[in-house]
C-alpha cells in the first residue's frame, strides 16, 4: 500500500488538538528510543487490530526493525494461522442439511472462498466434504471480508486439527505453539514476521480465550508460569510498550513479576525473577474516555494512588467504568493515552515515525471504512496466505540441523 500523505494528513488534523500534542510525544518517545539502540514492544488485542489491518501493519513494522516483539491474544495467532482476513460466503444452514445445534444464532454457515487447489492441498491432512462445499457454492448467499479460518469451511475446523499437530511439535521441540506455527505462518503477518527475524511474539495469559480448540492447544503449549516468564522478559527488555485495543492487561500494569506498579515485590524479596516498569514509557491507544479521564484526574493530584494507599474502592471514588488496567497505567509517570480510533492512529504513527528514522515501508493500514482501507483489506484477503504446513515441518528440519554439533 502507498502512503498517501495528503489523507494521512487530513486525517491528522481531524484529532483532537489535545491528543495531536500526545500524538507528537509518542513519536518523539519511540524515535528517540530507536534511535538510542533501545527496543519497542507492541501489547496488541484481536477485533479491531485485525480489521484494520493493524496486525498486518506491525509485522511490516518487525520487518523494518522499527518493533521488537508484540504480545497478543490466542483469537489474532487463529486468524494470522488463516490468512489474517479472508472472503466467506454466508449461507442458511438448515437447508444445507446442518443440524441446527450445530450453528450459531442467526442460523448462518460460512464457506470459505479457496480456489480448489487451495482446498485439495487441505484435503491432503483433513477429510473435505466437497458435497457440503458445492451446495454452499450453488446456495443464495451473501460474501463478506471477515478475519481468517474461525468459522468458515473448511478453513476453520482445518486449523482446529492441525492446532493438535503444532502443541505435538511444541512440546517434541521445547518451543511456544506461536513459534512453530510461525514458521509456517505468512511473513506478512505477525508470528510469520516473529518467526523469520528471531522476534519474540507470544499470547499472555488474559488473551488465552479466543480461537477455539488454537487458544485451548496454544495454552498447552506452555506453562502458565514459564508463559509469564516470557510476557514479562519480553516487556522487560522494552524501552517503550505500545497498547493496541486491549483489555485485560494485569500483566504489564499488575503482573506476577512487576515491581513498580504491579505484584512482583515477592518474587523479588525471595531472589526470584523480577522487572520494573520505571522509566519505560506506556503509550495507549484506546477509544474509552474513561481513560483519559482518570488518567487525567491522577495528573491533577494523585488521585488513583491516593486511592490504593487508603484501599478504597476506584469505581466509585471516580464515578467511571473502572478497568484494571485503568490503575497502574494511570499511575504510572511515563503513561500517556491517545484516545482514538486505533485504525487512524496506527498509520499516522507508522508514517511519522518510519519518516523520522528514514524507514522504507512496503505496507501501510488504513483506516477500513475508507476508500483506501477498502482496498487494503482486499488486499490482505489476496495476499496474506493460511499457514503452510510443509513449510512449517521444513523450516523445524532445518533448524534441527543447524543445531545439531
Amino acid at each position: 500500500m502507498i502512503i498517501d500523505r495528503p489523507f494521512l494528513q487530513s486525517r491528522y488534523e481531524e484529532i483532537p488538538v489535545a491528543t495531536q500534542d500526545r500524538f507528537a510525544q509518542a513519536v518523539a518517545r519511540i524515535v528517540d528510543a530507536k534511535k538510542n539502540g533501545g527496543k519497542v514492544v507492541v501489547v496488541t488485542g484481536s477485533g479491531p487490530n485485525i480489521h484494520e489491518g493493524v496486525t498486518t501493519l506491525i509485522a511490516e513494522l518487525m520487518r523494518v526493525g522499527l518493533v521488537d516483539g508484540v504480545t497478543t491474544s490466542s483469537a489474532v495467532v487463529s486468524h494470522e494461522m488463516g490468512g489474517t482476513l479472508d472472503e466467506v460466503k454466508r449461507c442458511q444452514g438448515v437447508p444445507l442439511g446442518l443440524s441446527p445445534e450445530h450453528l450459531p444464532r442467526g442460523g448462518e454457515f460460512e464457506l470459505t472462498l479457496m480456489d480448489d487447489a487451495a482446498i485439495q492441498a487441505i484435503s491432503r491432512h483433513t477429510p473435505i466434504d466437497w458435497d457440503l462445499i458445492a451446495k454452499l457454492r450453488q446456495a443464495a448467499g451473501r460474501t463478506i471480508i471477515k478475519a481468517a479460518g474461525n468459522l468458515g469451511y473448511p478453513m476453520g475446523l482445518w486449523l482446529e486439527r492441525f492446532s493438535q499437530e503444532i502443541l505435538t511439535l511444541a512440546h517434541q521441540h521445547g518451543r511456544s505453539f506461536e513459534e512453530i506455527a510461525g514458521l509456517g505462518a505468512d511473513e506478512r503477518t505477525m508470528i510469520g514476521a516473529g518467526a523469520r527475524r528471531g522476534l519474540p511474539v507470544i499470547v499472555s495469559i488474559p488473551q488465552l480465550i479466543g480461537g477455539g480448540a488454537v487458544g485451548l492447544l496454544l495454552g498447552d503449549s506452555l506453562t502458565l508460569s514459564e508463559r509469564a516468564s516470557r510476557v514479562a522478559k519480553l516487556l522487560a527488555s522494552a524501552d517503550v510498550i505500545i497498547e493496541s485495543g486491549v483489555a485485560l492487561t494485569q500483566e504489564i500494569h499488575d503482573g506476577p513479576f512487576e515491581t513498580y506498579t504491579g505484584h512482583g515485590l515477592w518474587s523479588s524479596w525471595q531472589g526470584h525473577y523480577s522487572f520494573s516498569l520505571a522509566g519505560k514509557s506506556l503509550i495507549r491507544i484506546d477509544l474509552d474516555p474513561a481513560l483519559e479521564k482518570v488518567w487525567e484526574l491522577e495528573r491533577g493530584g494523585g488521585a488513583v494512588q491516593q486511592a490504593i494507599a487508603e484501599g478504597k474502592p476506584k469505581t466509585k471514588m471516580f464515578a467511571v467504568p473502572f478497568r484494571m488496567e485503568m490503575s497502574g497505567f494511570a499511575r504510572h509517570e511515563g503513561s500517556l493515552p491517545l484516545i482514538g480510533d486505533l485504525g487512524v492512529i496506527w498509520p499516522l504513527l507508522a508514517w511519522k515515525c518510519s519518516e523520522a528514522l528514514d524507514l522504507e515501508l512496503k505496507f501501510l493500514s488504513y483506516p477500513q471504512q475508507s476508500d483506501l482501507g477498502k482496498l487494503m483489506r482486499e488486499k490482505i484477503v489476496r495476499e496474506v496466505k493460511p499457514i503452510d504446513r510443509d513449510q512449517m515441518l521444513q523450516a523445524l528440519r532445518l533448524g534441527e540441523t543447524q543445531s545439531q554439533p
